[in-house]
Parts: structure tokens; C-alpha cells; sequence
């Protein structure tokens, strides 16, 4: 039987809560249920409100145009992360800056941002893996430089800084909600936020710029980014099961690391497992062919594993910044490995992935 990477946790909640919907006569598109899915993930994460929209990608184009980037304007993004962060600035119109990551937790490290700082509008922060730095250095830096802030959540729902969420430290926040994060609905984005004044524009441009809702008359351009109660009713039932996704993430980690710290040649990030929730089970090897004979031999182990993103300066798209020096990102995106991480994992399961990479280390030696 193959060990998957990662997939969805679908509990017998969930079919029972769908089937109760479908049975109501509910229209599945956007209505009760999704305003009681944002109102669920606000509370949890102590945010003044919460607007739900089809994809992470969107979540982040329409936090940035609620902050009015467009053409002329600059945002910082890092170098390494999921190639959604810098295609949403590149969406609005605006140039994106990208800078090197903190080798520490892979996120953006601000050193870089000095060259910068005189054209600079706003930064895309991302919290790699529900990692991040001083996340209080973050929003000083920011203050201190005119800068708005966005997080990239996406891998960080219940991960916080201090007992406070990310994703509730910035002018807005973002999470996914696709199948392999804590909680999902199949495809989905989240945005967050304290300002009254943004969640306006959002829940505007996400419905076509209507002066209100079912009212055919628009005063600028707008979208059709709504999302359905269908969807909502999943992670209504997931999000009553947050605590206990928090608790298996933090122990399949903490089972890995038990495990696997004595190998030399495995290198985890410093995790606080009291306020981190990984996304995913990440490692990282000595060089790119030892991960990817560790990957191999696990593979024919019938175990799935996923390798880091590639450097944004090495994706088509972006070769411009080829040539930009970004030495953390591009070391890491050639040596790090995602290891199976699904909330249902077994013990047992767990153990065999262990078994095998010991073996493959033994072997190697």
C-alpha cells in the first residue's frame, strides 16, 4: 500500500453534514454557510473579520489590491516560496523585488530588503512550513519604513508567534485551503483582518464591485470570486476539529524528529512545537543527490515524498532574476525534502518511513 505525501482528512462528519445540506435545499453557492465558515476561522484566530475566496492565489491578488498596489508599485517577496506569491503581484500590474530567505526558517530575511527600501510600497512576508522570524521585527520594520504587510499564511494556520495567529500580525492575512493543508475544502483561500476599511474592498472586488449585494449597479471593475456553501458546510466540520489537526501535526513531527535527529546527515528547522503546527514534515540533506537518491529509494518503498519548490529566480517566468545572488534559497530549494505528513498517518506508517530512510543512510555510509 503506498504511502501518499500528503492527502485530505476526510472524517464521516464531513459526508454527514453534506448530505444533511444537500437534503435542506440549500442552492450551494455562496450564502449562510460561508458567512459561518469566516465568522468560525475570525474567531479562531482572533481577527475582526474574514472573507473566504476561491484559491490562496486570489486571497493574495484581492489583499493586494485592497491595499491599492498596481502598476508603478514595488513589493518584496522571498526567493523561495510556492510561485503563487509572486504571480499575485504580477497579477495587479506592480514589479516584485525578490530578496533571499532567512536560512534559519526560510522566510524572508529583511537584511535584504536594504537596497530596496526607497521604492518599496509593501512586503509579502511568508511563514514557510508555519515558521517565521520575530514576527515583532517584522511589523517594527515595517512601521518604521512605510511599508503595509501582507502574510502568506498559507502553510500556517494554527501556527502562531507569541500565542498570537499568523496571519494576524499584517495589514491582512492569508490561508489556503487546498487538500493537502490542515483544514480544506478541496480549493479555497482565506483573508483576514483587523481594518474595516480593507474587508470592505475585498468583499467588493470579490462580487464584481456591486454597491451591494444583489444589486446589479457597479461603480469600478470587479470579480466573480465567490465562493460556495458546499465548500463552507467541509470546513465548517473541519474547523470543529481544528484542536485535535493542531495536535496530530504537532506529534507526527515530533514522531519524525524522535526518530531521525540522530542521522548526520538530516537537518531539521528549529520547530516550537508549542506554537508551530507544520504543514508538512520537512528536511533537509547534505546535497541535491543525496535528496534525490533518498527520494528515489523511498519511492520504490512505495513512500511519497514532495521536493521544496524551486528557487523563484530559476521558475521560466521569473529568469530575469537569474542572475540576482540568492545563495540561501537556491542551496535550500535543491536540498530540501517533504517527508509523508497527512493527519491520518499511522504509527505504524510512520515508523516503516523512518525504517526505510535509516536504511538508505546505513547504506549510504
Amino acid at each position: 500500500m503506498k504511502i501518499n505525501q500528503i492527502e485530505p482528512f476526510i472524517s464521516e462528519n464531513e459526508s454527514k453534514a453534506l448530505s444533511s445540506y444537500l437534503s435542506s435545499g440549500g442552492w450551494l453557492t455562496e450564502f449562510k454557510k460561508t458567512k459561518e465558515f469566516e465568522k468560525k476561522i475570525a474567531n479562531y484566530v482572533g481577527a475582526k473579520h474574514s472573507v473566504i475566496v476561491p484559491s490562496g492565489t486570489t486571497a493574495l491578488y484581492l489583499s493586494l489590491l485592497s491595499i491599492g498596489i498596481g502598476p508603478g508599485d514595488f513589493v518584496a517577496v522571498p526567493n523561495y516560496t510556492m510561485i503563487a506569491s509572486i504571480n499575485a503581484i504580477k497579477w495587479t500590474g506592480a514589479e516584485p523585488i525578490i530578496c533571499d530567505v532567512d536560512p534559519y526558517n526560510l522566510c524572508l530575511d529583511l537584511n535584504s530588503l536594504a537596497p530596496h527600501l526607497n521604492k518599496l510600497k509593501a512586503i509579502i512576508y511568508v511563514q514557510i512550513n508555519g515558521r517565521s522570524g520575530d514576527m515583532r521585527e517584522v511589523v517594527d520594520f515595517c512601521n518604521n519604513n512605510n511599508l503595509l504587510l501582507i502574510e502568506d499564511s498559507a502553510q500556517a494556520m494554527g501556527s502562531c508567534f507569541k500565542n498570537k495567529f499568523f496571519g494576524t500580525f499584517g495589514d491582512l492575512g492569508v490561508y489556503s485551503l487546498t487538500p493537502h493543508k490542515i483544514i480544506t475544502t478541496g480549493q479555497g483561500g482565506v483573508i483576514v483582518t483587523n481594518n474595516s476599511s480593507y474587508y470592505s474592498k475585498v468583499c467588493s472586488l470579490k462580487d464584481f464591485s456591486r454597491i451591494k449585494p444583489g444589486v446589479d449597479i457597479h461603480n469600478n471593475i470587479g470579480y466573480n470570486f465567490k465562493f460556495t456553501d458546499l465548500q463552507s458546510v467541509v470546513g465548517i466540520e473541519q474547523m470543529n476539529t481544528i484542536e485535535f489537526r493542531v495536535n496530530k501535526k504537532r506529534k507526527i513531527y515530533n514522531d519524525y524528529f524522535s526518530n531521525l535527529k540522530s542521522i548526520d546527515q538530516i537537518e531539521f528547522f528549529d520547530t516550537d512545537l508549542s506554537q508551530v503546527t507544520p504543514w508538512a514534515i520537512d528536511i533537509v540533506l547534505k546535497s541535491k543527490k543525496i535528496r534525490d537518491g533518498l527520494a528515489d529509494f523511498l519511492g520504490k518503498k512505495s513512500v511519497g515524498t514532495r521536493v521544496f519548490y524551486p528557487a523563484l529566480n530559476s521558475q521560466k517566468p521569473y529568469a530575469e532574476y537569474k542572475k540576482g545572488s540568492f545563495p540561501v534559497s537556491e542551496s535550500i530549494s535543491e536540498r530540501g525534502l517533504w517527508l509523508p505528513s497527512s493527519i491520518g498517518l499511522s504509527n505504524i506508517e510512520i515508523d516503516f518511513v523512518c525504517e526505510n530512510i535509516t536504511e538508505y543512510f546505513t547504506n549510504l555510509d
